[in-house]
């Protein structure tokens, strides 16, 4: 049972990706010569935030829209429980996870916030009907909990995403599917787990085929002075943020 696709599409998309990372490898510069992680901070904060808010406001189509019909009493209150659902569900997710910033970093990090809200959201993808609006603000917590270890964990074994997409749509994706026995009388945690398996094997799979048949042909990694310069100047000339850029105006 996945009513929106939290396995479907967002831990699909997930396994794409991992096995994209682990063809192309790490960053220039993400780990030391011992190992050790190394921070890269993004280019502009402000349009993660909005980026994030863009997604969050897009959930809702995408929960609400799943429900198929809005004519009639029945669906038009199945989508409102949705809405409800999804949005408290990213609302806890969002705040959980400032939270486990605070305690973890000393500091309300923004990438942690922003993406507590995205996990939040994708758990309860699974199932925004059936959970009571409470529950789906325990749900919600939940994926906002997990995601920052998640992310914390696969960077430390090597594993270099930037911006914490295996964890947010990964991790929080099986998260939700596994959660949606627990209420939902229709599923059962063994025909979710092999789903969830079935899932994860075929798109790592296939997609691991065609990044290696890309990687081993066209390529998938640009050149270290590409990599080191910033591909804005060598794909467009010229540079996105030249007033930030060294040197600018000597």
């Amino acid at each position: 049972s996945d009513f929106a696709g939290s396995g479907i599409v967002h831990m699909a998309g997930a396994a794409a990706a991992l096995a994209g990372v682990l063809i192309l490898g790490a960053r220039r510069g993400k780990y030391s010569e011992d190992g050790t992680p190394q921070p890269i901070h993004g280019s502009n904060s402000a349009q993660v935030a909005l980026g994030t808010l863009i997604l969050w406001m897009g959930w809702f189509g995408f929960n609400g829209g799943s429900q198929l019909a809005i004519s009639g009493i029945e669906n038009a209150d199945a989508v409102a429980k949705i809405f409800v659902n999804t949005n408290t569900a990213a609302a806890a997710g969002l705040i959980s996870a400032m939270i486990l910033s605070k305690l973890w970093l000393g500091k309300t990090a923004l990438n942690a916030t922003t993406n507590g809200a995205l996990a939040g959201l994708v758990v309860i993808t699974a199932d925004p009907l059936t959970p009571s609006p409470e529950i789906a603000i325990l749900y919600g917590a939940l994926g906002g909990l997990l995601v920052p270890f998640a992310m914390s964990y696969l960077e430390k074994k090597g594993i270099d995403d930037p911006v914490g997409a295996i964890s947010v749509h990964g991790v929080a994706g099986i998260l939700g599917l596994m959660l949606v026995p627990i209420l939902n009388k229709d599923a059962s945690f063994l025909e979710q787990a092999i789903g969830t398996g079935a899932i994860f094997a075929f798109v790592f799979g296939t997609s691991y085929v065609i990044w290696l048949a890309l990687d081993k042909t066209v390529g998938i990694r640009v050149g270290e002075q590409e990599e080191v310069g910033g591909s804005d100047m060598w794909e467009a000339g010229e540079k996105a943020y030249p007033y930030f850029m060294k040197g600018h105006g000597e």
